[in-house]
């Protein structure tokens, strides 16, 4: 759903010459830092960036499903780092105070995540909780008006940089389901709480992801998610259902990007006396970059609108995960392949984004997780139950 036709076509507009005149040409920089600078930082903040899918009640844009994914489509055409800077507030590490916050709890946080002034980070996984995200052993133990947390979790985005962390904890050690899952939040500054050097990964350079360590962390009974105990995975749950298309969208974004980098290339690149977008197998790699990237922006946006009218996209969220990212690897692949020995040297887009974008498939549910929960589904609505 769109709420405003015209006055959207400019904003997304104004998105896309922003994104080229400014995040792109400072990829390289972004790089080369491992990460995005304060300048450009403060600048995505006054531009409204952190507060896209925050409720305008709370000072964010309060941009519908469907607007929210067109304008990541955009934005996720420069570096992966620019997204993921502003992407935890505008998703994973705000979507639980949206869906399931108290009052109060909304009031404190939201506003200054909406502003950019703190970063959120989604604390779920764990070093034997990933895809089974209901083994977590992060425990949570009640002691007087407040809890305390001991335990760890891994892989989590902007954990070195955030100041307010969605943690979801064991709160009834007896019960080893889901139903025994609390959704805290917590403050940087609470004592206990300590986060571990990021990580060297392979791409995403500029992004920050570490572990994150719970020691004795006394944390109020009133930054309980929704004030009730054994709700978080219901919480987490509704994240990821809608941070999966979301997280669709940016992964088509860098496909739209790759396959425009490679387009300009095969048309100056010249072999045997003509440029190489003539010939017939690069139009054939260029034809199935293009087929893929506009069958996933369909299945998308028609998943996000079903979400804005209120249906179950479980199933549709976890399809748009799984196809987009496997699309998005196949596009990097072949713009690789058609730029030849220039796609695999450093300082080349498409060779950043090679590497940036093979995480697309393992983060929020691996491929193989949304291929079985799309299988399990399915023969569940065709009317038969699995053993």
């Amino acid at each position: 759903m769109i709420r405003d036709a015209s006055a959207f076509e400019q904003t997304i507009h104004s998105l896309r010459r922003f994104v080229r005149d400014k995040l792109i040409p400072r990829e390289a920089e972004v790089e080369q830092r491992d990460e995005v600078p304060a300048d450009l930082v403060d600048l995505l903040a006054r531009q409204g960036f952190f507060g896209w899918s925050i409720p305008e009640d709370w000072g964010g844009a309060g941009m519908t499903t469907e607007e929210l994914v067109l304008a990541a489509m955009e934005l996720s055409q420069a570096s992966v780092a620019f997204r993921a800077r502003v992407g935890t507030n505008t998703g994973i590490g705000s979507e639980a105070l949206v869906a399931d916050g108290t009052p109060e709890q909304k009031d404190r946080y939201l506003p200054r995540l909406a502003r950019g002034e703190i970063t959120g980070a989604f604390a779920l996984t764990e070093p034997e909780a990933g895809s089974d995200a209901t083994a977590l052993k992060t425990s949570a133990i009640r002691d007087g008006d407040h809890y305390v947390l001991n335990g760890s979790k891994c892989f989590i985005t902007n954990a070195p940089i955030a100041g307010v962390f969605t943690v979801m904890a064991r709160t009834d050690p007896r019960d080893p389901t889901a139903k025994g899952i609390t959704a805290f939040l917590v403050d940087r500054d609470t004592p206990g709480l300590s986060t571990g050097p990021g990580y060297e990964k392979m791409g995403q350079a500029g992004s920050p992801v570490s572990e994150v360590y719970f020691d004795g962390c006394r944390v109020p009974a009133s930054n309980v998610i929704g004030g009730r105990e054994g709700m978080g995975f219901k919480t987490a749950m509704k994240v990821l259902n809608k941070q999966r298309i979301h997280l669709a969208a940016l992964c088509t974004g860098p496909a739209i990007r790759m396959l425009d980098e490679a387009i300009a290339w095969t048309v100056q690149r010249r072999q045997f006396g003509q440029s190489i977008a003539n010939f017939q197998l690069v139009q054939a790699m260029i034809a199935d970059c293009q087929t893929e990237i506009q069958a996933a922006r369909a299945l998308i946006l028609q998943t996000a609108r079903e979400r804005d009218e209120g249906k179950d996209v479980t199933m549709q969220a976890s399809i748009c995960k799984y196809f987009a990212s496997e699309m998005c690897g196949r596009v990097a692949d072949r713009c690789v392949q058609m730029l030849g020995g220039t796609g695999f040297i450093r300082g080349n887009p498409v060779e950043r984004f090679y590497r940036d974008v093979r995480l697309f498939r393992l983060y929020e549910g691996t491929s193989q997780i949304h291929q079985l929960n799309i299988a399990r589904r399915t023969i569940s609505l065709a009317g038969f139950k699995l053993e």
